[in-house]
């Protein structure tokens, strides 16, 4: 036992007395530093010289650390003098620069400016609180890390990272500097559960250089921690947010008829921010090949859009063999949109689907599977300027293309001038509305200049096309006003004056007797001679209609589910009188005994018709119907009905020509419109109704059906078409539009199947993209609402022209899918023809989420384009060359 005692005591404080600041005496003394010395003829400058010693050779020492250090720390922050080192503990964070590190604890050793940072072990021996190491964009979470703050390098146990999407875990890490990074026994994978991944790759050493690339060394691949004979001696991933250029891997397979082949190979060229470059190929074994080349291009706020030209030389069967053939097949397609800010008074855009008639039916490549049952390709490339100023002036330029895939007909015209002059109202006042029937006189004039080509396939792009090509313009002056009658009728009056230009005209003589023969029987039949030149003709006409509008309504009355009906009709009846021209028709001998006339007119191969001959003077009737309903909202907080529209339209037309001797009245045509399922069904019908009957041989006569013991009305023709669209989410206002075809210049939905490339990326649809994060469920098997969509198209043709009662036409097609699973989704397209009682080109879809993964499967089960397609392939782009295929090509032959 020892005992001790100790004295304190206060010190005063000291007082701080001011300190005042030194300042050096002036000298008084100016002495001048410069002396002139003349020596001979030379002045010599005697200066004062600064000290050749300005600053110190050696280098200042930088200081210890570049920026303020700043950290803390839950439970405590402890600074040892001895060991120069700061000890942070408990949800510690530190701060550097552009570095920032958490963990449970932080050692900094200020001397050495080493940071170390590990994790916290509880009792339980149980670890919490790992490090969170960031520097830049770069993130790691290893289990500790030791860093460098002078050299910034660092050695990092257990780390994982993230580049560009590819989850990267590392058993050792060593930090060279902020672009190099060595890890060893590495595991690299797409999967977003990176403690249990469903696969991943073994790399013994990688270098990886963040967001640029991966380098490794022998690579295996772990399937759910099972290794696998896949490997790789080297491998190369590149990781970058920016546009790079490099190979696209190709398809491989075996087709029975043309021997192994790889399609969709090629390379990409990441040229600039405003336009890319694909050039992909296709070979097969028995010589047969093609290529393709692909472009899109962007100028935000300008323009947008895209080129793809595709070759195909396809080879059938072997050389010296009976079923040998070979054939040539090219598409080009072209799309162009202007934004509608970039200038408002020009437009400029383009929609080219243009190429060989048979190449969607010939083509052996899987992309074009979607579009065989296309038999239409159209093309238009337009320019549009208006001239704002007063009258406006609306100049239009247009080359459009129209080819029908069966009958290998192509009709361009190349090009169309159009110009219009703004409507011109010459007795309308200054200011405030125009009223009568001489205040609303206008007048317009159009213009219309065409080179139209009507061509077949096999003379597409040679000069055989243009021999035929027929060239006119048209002008046209509307004159109209328009006036009340009695407050309720409306009066439009009218004429047109029309002018056509024609390049080229058409001669014929008279037939005559051969003189070479002596008994005078034969005859040279009469010739037909183009003449090459200008010629017009100029026509007119008249036309006059009155019309109201008349409303009646079935009120049932609130407390009704249906409140109100109302039915509107507009009525009009018009006169139009159109003379006969006949100084423009001539006439020729057709025999040699001059007995038989035939008349013609110079421009009956003009490219806008012929003058009319015939005088007519006809009355039309026509009736407009609208239906609609007010129905009571469903939504008690609505005060308002909604409104409900049943009929679209629902007319009738005809017409009576007073100035014809038979066959007076047109037959009454009947169409109409209407919507259904909350304007998810579009119907769209319509019947030709003849009230004249017909003899024997089906041609009408001067005899109405009513007095022929038949009907009122004899119906000839009737057709139907109905388009149905919908999907569970249509239920919940969350529908969203369908797959889209176009790209490969198809549909834009998929009645006629998907393209088949599912190596493509792009061909793939992301159900984490497309759900919401609430509608994920991830965990379970089975969902309680099943997603779904359908699409329905049915068109029915009813002719009974010759009383043959017959239906062209009548056939259904549909498209639908349905997700049975988070993870599985089946899809069908087909259709059904009830004339010829067999079904369509049919296409059968299954897909398999596998997370990381994915899987397919295609099968056209029937047609000449049976086949089926197998795929297995990792998600992630960085990785979508790592893929297995399998497909079964159609057998042509067969």
């Amino acid at each position: 036992m020892i005992s001790s005692f100790a004295i304190s005591q206060e010190l005063p404080e000291r007082k701080k007395l001011p300190l005042k600041p030194f300042i050096e005496p002036t000298d008084t003394l100016k002495v001048n530093l410069k002396d002139s010395i003349k020596i001979g003829t030379r002045k010599v400058n005697d200066s004062v010289k600064n000290d050749s010693i300005q600053k110190d050779s050696v280098p200042e020492k930088a200081p210890v650390l570049l920026d303020l250090v700043k950290y803390k720390a839950k439970d405590y922050v402890k600074i040892s003098q001895r060991t120069k080192q700061i000890y942070l503990y408990n949800e510690a964070e530190l701060y550097y620069q552009d570095t920032e590190l958490k963990s449970g604890i932080i050692i900094l050793d200020y001397e050495k400016n080493e940071v170390y940072a590990g994790r916290l072990k509880d009792s339980a021996g149980v670890y919490s609180q790992s490090p969170y190491f960031k520097q830049a964009e770069s993130i790691v979470e290893p289990d500790s890390i030791r860093f460098n703050l002078d050299t910034e390098k660092a050695l990092i146990w257990n780390s994982r990272t993230e580049q560009n999407g590819t989850q990267i875990y590392g058993e050792l890490t060593k930090k060279e500097n902020d672009s190099v990074v060595f890890i060893k026994n590495a595991k690299f994978t797409t999967s977003k559960d990176l403690d249990n991944p469903e696969y991943y790759f073994l790399a013994r050493k990688i270098k990886l250089v963040p967001g640029k690339k991966i380098v490794s060394g022998v690579t295996n691949m772990y399937i759910a921690d099972v290794p696998t004979p896949i490997g790789f001696p080297f491998a190369y991933f590149p990781l970058t947010d920016d546009r790079t250029s490099g190979f696209i891997f190709p398809t491989f397979g075996e087709n029975s008829s043309r021997g192994y082949f790889f399609q969709n190979g090629g390379y990409y060229f990441a040229v600039s921010d405003y336009f890319d470059l694909a050039l992909l190929g296709d070979y097969y074994t028995n010589g047969s090949y093609a290529f393709r080349g692909e472009s899109n291009y962007a100028l935000r706020y300008r323009f947008r859009g895209n080129v793809s030209v595709r070759f195909e030389a396809l080879i059938n069967s072997q050389r010296g063999f009976p079923d040998y053939s070979k054939s040539n097949i090219y598409n080009i397609r072209w799309s162009h949109n202007q934004d509608q800010k970039a200038n408002p008074n020009s437009r400029f855009s383009a929609s080219v689907n243009l190429g060989s008639s048979t190449y969607y039916q010939s083509s052996i490549n899987q992309l074009n599977t979607a579009n065989f049952l296309n038999n239409t390709l159209n093309s238009s490339v337009s320019y549009s300027k208006t001239f704002p100023s007063y009258p406006s002036v609306n100049i239009s330029l247009t080359a459009t293309h129209s080819q029908n895939t069966n009958t290998q007909s192509i009709n361009l015209t190349l090009p169309t001038l159009q110009a219009s002059l703004e409507r011109i109202y010459p007795f309308a006042p200054k200011d405030g509305t125009k009223k009568g029937i001489i205040q609303n006189i206008n007048f317009q004039y159009n213009l219309r200049g065409e080179n139209r080509i009507n061509t077949t396939d096999s003379l597409f792009f040679k000069k055989e096309m243009f021999e035929g090509a027929k060239t006119g313009v048209r002008h046209s002056i509307p004159v109209n006003t328009n006036f009340k009658l009695f407050n309720y009728l409306s009066v439009s009056l009218g004429g047109n004056y029309d002018e056509v230009w024609s390049f080229k005209t058409t001669d014929r003589s008279d037939a005559v007797v051969d003189p070479t023969d002596p008994t005078g029987t034969l005859q040279i039949d009469s010739v037909k001679d183009t003449l090459s030149g200008f010629d017009s003709y100029r026509t007119y006409n008249f036309s006059t209609s009155i019309g109201t509008t008349l409303y009646g309504t079935f009120d049932r009355g609130e407390d009704k589910k249906i409140q109100a009906i109302r039915h509107t009709m507009r009525p009009s009846i018009s006169y139009s009188y159109n003379p006969a021209f006949d100084q423009y028709y001539d006439s020729y001998v057709i025999d040699a005994d001059n007995n038989t006339l035939q008349d013609y007119t110079r421009f009956e191969d003009g490219l806008f018709g012929t003058p009319s001959r015939t005088y007519a003077s006809s009355i039309g009737l026509n009736l407009a119907n609208t239906l609609e309903a007010k129905v009571r909202s469903k939504d008690s907080t609505q005060t308002e009905p909604k409104k409900v529209m049943l009929l679209n339209s629902f007319n009738f037309s005809t017409s009576y020509n007073i100035a014809a001797d038979s066959l007076a009245w047109s037959p009454v045509r009947v169409s109409g419109s209407t919507q259904l399922f909350n304007s998810k069904m579009n119907v769209n019908f319509g019947a030709n109704l003849d009230p004249y009957a017909i003899d024997n041989q089906g041609a009408r006569i001067n005899k109405f059906n009513v007095d022929n013991g038949g009907s009122l009305f004899r119906l000839t023709s009737a057709n139907l078409t109905l388009n149905y669209s919908f999907s569970s989410k249509s239920f919940d206002g969350k529908e969203k539009k369908g797959s889209d075809n176009t790209a490969s210049g198809g549909r834009d939905d998929d009645l006629f199947g998907k393209a088949q490339d599912f190596s493509d990326n792009g061909s793939f649809q992301n159900y984490d993209d497309e759900e919401d994060d609430e509608e994920k469920e991830d965990v379970e098997a089975y969902r309680a609402k099943i997603p779904w969509d359908l699409r329905l198209a049915y068109s029915m043709t009813y002719l009974n022209s010759n009383r043959q009662e017959e239906i062209s036409n009548n056939s259904l097609m549909f498209s639908g899918n349905i997700e049975l699973t988070p993870q599985w989704k089946i899809g069908a397209s087909s259709g059904y023809d009830f004339k010829n009682k067999g079904f369509t080109y049919t296409q059968l879809r299954f897909e398999r989420d596998l997370k990381s993964w994915r899987v397919n499967f295609n099968w056209v089960p029937f047609s000449s384009r049976a086949s089926w397609y197998f795929f297995i392939g990792i998600k992630a782009s960085v990785l979508r060359d790592v893929k297995w295929e399998k497909r079964s090509e159609p057998d042509r032959r067969l």
